[in-house]
Formats: structure tokens, C-alpha cells, sequence
């Protein structure tokens, strides 16, 4: 019963970063001349603004992972178990694909639809571009929740840094360091966005493996 709570709660925290910050890019233009910087910079505090409130809410039932390259970095730390890895994993992409079920619904699929893109064409390049957000990320993770005493600011300083990395990624991939919330969206628009999201999925988890091997190393038996 517990474990089944926690998969909620990850699902629920998903559907809610999709509608709130993919929403955000939707209603803002985010990507498109019309949008401009402002849209940027609203869509990205947008997707950090989520992380604070779900952590703050949902944090003391399942962590607020709602990411699968944050949880396979939990995995890889020994911080989860293999069972609740894959049923975090699962209960993610649900929550994404209902989230972006939600925005196709009230916008409908056209435009960006909040999904992600390769940067100048380049497989390569886009892959290295989001294993080296998602590190960021998830190294900034790591470090601020491995000691009890940060829990009061842990939800801010995740949020923060996922703010930042997507102030840096809008303008190239449009950011995902997150499997599940490119999916999503990227199943629901189909295309390019779907033919192209393995970049998005594959990049995040190399990065969030990366993260927790560095942050190992770095912190020998604090990590």
C-alpha cells in the first residue's frame, strides 16, 4: 500500500509539471517569434516553479522524483530499490501522457505543444546538449538532498536548477532532462517530435547516471 501511494504521487506530480509547464510554453508561444525571450524565461520558471510546489507537497511521500533521471541516479546511489525504480518509472510516463492528454484537449496538438526538438538538426549534438543539462540537474540534486539538514530549502534549490538549465536548453532543445515529460507530449503530438523522442529519453538517463557515478566519487561515503 505504501509503494502504491508513492507511484501515485509520482504519477500525480508528473501529470501536474506536464499541464502546468508544457501549458505554460503553449499559452506563451514559448519557441516562436512571437513569444520571444519572455516566453523563455516564463516557461522555464514555469517548469522550476512546479518542481517547488510538488516538493513541498508531495515530497515526504514518494521524494518528488517525477523524473526518470532522477530515479535511475536514486537507483544507481542505492537510494531505491530496483521495484520501485521500475514502478516510479511506469507511474511517470503515465502521469506524463495524461498530462499532455489534458493540454491536447483544452489547446489541442498544434503549434510546439510543449514537445522537444533536435538542435540544428544534429542527433549528436542534442544528445550531448541534454546528458549535460540533465547532469547539472541531477548533480545539483544529489548534493542539496543528501544532507537532512537541507530539507527546508531542497524543493527551492531543485527548482532553481531546473530553472536554470532551461534557461540555457529552451533555445536549443527545448529542454527535457526528463524522459517522461518528453514523452508525453511527443506521443500525443506523433511526427518528428515522436520519430525524434528517443534523443530525449536516452540523453536524460545517461545523464542522470553520469550524475550520481560523479557525485560518488566526489563524496566517497556521503553519497
Amino acid at each position: 500500500m505504501e509503494s502504491m501511494k508513492k507511484y501515485l504521487a509520482e504519477c500525480l506530480g508528473t501529470l501536474v509539471l506536464v499541464v502546468f509547464a508544457c501549458g505554460a510554453a503553449i499559452v506563451t508561444g514559448c519557441g516562436t517569434a512571437e513569444g520571444g525571450m519572455a516566453a523563455y524565461l516564463i516557461t522555464a520558471l514555469a517548469f522550476g516553479l512546479v518542481i517547488v510546489a510538488m516538493a513541498y507537497s508531495i515530497g515526504n511521500v514518494s521524494g518528488c522524483h517525477i523524473n526518470p533521471a532522477v530515479s535511475i541516479a536514486m537507483l544507481v546511489s542505492g537510494k531505491m530499490n530496483a521495484k520501485d525504480f521500475g514502478g516510479y518509472v511506469v507511474a511517470q510516463f503515465i502521469g506524463a501522457i495524461a498530462g499532455a492528454g489534458i493540454l491536447a484537449y483544452i489547446f489541442g496538438t498544434g503549434g510546439g505543444f510543449g514537445t522537444n526538438g533536435l538542435f540544428e538538426g544534429n542527433v549528436l549534438k542534442s544528445l550531448i546538449i541534454e546528458v549535460i543539462l540533465t547532469f547539472v540537474f541531477v548533480f545539483a540534486i544529489l548534493g542539496v538532498t543528501s544532507k537532512v539538514q537541507n530539507g527546508a530549502v531542497a524543493g527551492i534549490v531543485i527548482g532553481l536548477s531546473l530553472t536554470l538549465v532551461h534557461i540555457l536548453g529552451i533555445g536549443l532543445t527545448g529542454t527535457s532532462v526528463n524522459p517522461a515529460r518528453s514523452f508525453g507530449p511527443a506521443l500525443i503530438k506523433g511526427g518528428a517530435a515522436l520519430a525524434n523522442v528517443w534523443v530525449f529519453i536516452l540523453a536524460p538517463l545517461v545523464g542522470g547516471v553520469l550524475a550520481a557515478l560523479a557525485y560518488r566519487f566526489l563524496a566517497g561515503k556521503e553519497a
